[in-house]
């Protein structure tokens, strides 16, 4: 009667690692997404500035 509460204990116990091991994932997934948000709109008002300069550059050399 041993073995077969043993194997159900660790059977459980390595469900509860699973479980642990898929949040931390989640989190980290969800952590990768804002990071990717916030690059994605760094690199959208970036590019807005070098539009801007462009233009303005175009300008001044239209201008000469």
């Amino acid at each position: 009667m041993f073995w077969p509460m043993f194997a159900v204990a660790v059977g459980f116990v390595g469900l509860v690692v699973l479980a642990v091991f898929a949040v931390r994932v989640f989190v980290a997934a969800q952590d990768l997404g804002r990071q990717v948000t916030d690059s994605a709109r760094r690199i959208s008002r970036a590019s807005e500035d070098l539009e801007r300069a462009a233009e303005s550059a175009a300008r001044s050399a239209d201008a000469l």
